[in-house]
């Protein structure tokens, strides 16, 4: 077997292994969301995806790795609407107000609420669990704190805190009002919008 068809084979292998990782994401997201952590097993997952139980073993070491998987996959989808919604070329207010428009539809969806608290929960047993959801908040910040200091100087404004401490504000409140607003949809943002003003434009 010549190197190219070596190769070439390889890569299909890693096509095929990337795909089914993608597709058994998918599933356990759905299954997740529908009916909680505890509630949905590797053999669900696996059977709902048309793999075996084996193909979920060969992309994770187990459920907590594949939760893992499925939150990182809501964190990005989440980060991007908010790096979105400050992408544009208007000014400050411009930015927070499509923020605001942006955080009616992604902040305090119940689903995803119920999943992260339950799965928060498992932290308190699995010290796995537990380094990977603190170091997922430490880079969430980090991209926060990052996003601060580009719309701020960008803005011309100086903060009376650090790029870093704005950003654990930011996302505190932001956690704390999606909790909120999982349990009572009625909660606006506009709170939200007129802290990130106080914090972005003392």
């Amino acid at each position: 077997m010549s190197s190219v068809t070596v190769d070439q084979a390889t890569q299909s292998r890693a096509q095929r292994q990337a795909q089914t990782r993608e597709k058994l994401i998918e599933v356990a997201r759905e299954m997740f969301l529908t009916d909680g952590y505890a509630a949905s097993s590797l053999d669900k997952v696996a059977v709902a995806a048309g793999f075996s139980k084996g193909a979920v073993y060969s992309n994770f070491s187990g459920k907590e790795e594949l939760c893992m998987a499925v939150l990182d996959s809501i964190h990005e989808e989440q980060i991007e609407g908010v790096l979105n919604a400050f992408a544009g070329d208007g000014d400050l207010d411009s930015r927070i107000d499509a923020f605001t428009a942006w955080a009616r539809e992604g902040i305090g969806q119940p689903r995803w609420t119920a999943l992260e608290v339950e799965f928060a929960a498992v932290a308190r047993r699995s010290p796995y669990v537990a380094t990977e959801l603190a170091k997922r908040h430490r880079e969430v910040t980090a991209a926060i704190a990052e996003l601060v200091r580009r719309v701020t100087a960008e803005a011309g404004i100086a903060l009376p805190m650090s790029a870093e401490q704005a950003a654990v504000g930011l996302l505190g409140m932001g956690i704390g009002l999606g909790a909120m607003r999982s349990l009572d949809a009625s909660i606006d943002v506009d709170v939200f919008a007129a802290m990130m003003r106080a914090v972005l434009r003392p």
